[in-house]
């Protein structure tokens, strides 16, 4: 906010500027090597993908995944399957299905449960709404 540093800030000093128009940068990149394929042309590699299976929860869901993952839906579906009949959607089969390593699927049937709901009896409510709270002082 001094007037004495912006001034000094804002002065050219020639010495300097003398020194600066002596520097000379010279950059040279290296040639460039063609390795020799023989004229063939390789395909870019392209992320195989595959159609996701969401059944009537499509819509939810983005259509392509590529192998070796899953969408959102379909990991919750494939829980859930799971959950619900563990003898026929074993680790195995979603595996194969989903296009998955059985490692990675033993992991997330092992790592991860969807949620269940319970539903209490109305004795149960009652006996929790008849429970009077404890007042502070």
């Amino acid at each position: 906010d001094s007037p004495e540093i912006k001034e000094e800030v804002l002065r050219k000093d020639d010495r300097f500027l003398t020194l600066l128009k002596d520097v000379y940068v010279e950059s040279r990149d290296p040639p460039v090597r063609v390795k020799d394929g023989g004229g063939e042309h390789l395909p870019c590699k392209q992320e195989e993908k595959r159609l996701t299976k969401l059944g009537h929860l499509e819509a939810l869901d983005v259509k392509k995944v590529p192998k070796g993952k899953i969408s959102i839906v379909e990991a919750l579906t494939l829980l859930n399957n799971h959950k619900l009949q563990p003898q026929i959607w074993t680790a195995e089969k979603i595996a194969a299905e989903y296009s998955l390593e059985l490692k990675e699927v033993n992991s997330v049937l092992e790592f991860f449960v969807p949620f269940t709901v319970q539903e209490f009896r109305k004795e149960t409510k009652k006996a929790i709404e008849s429970h009077k709270p404890k007042q502070l002082t």
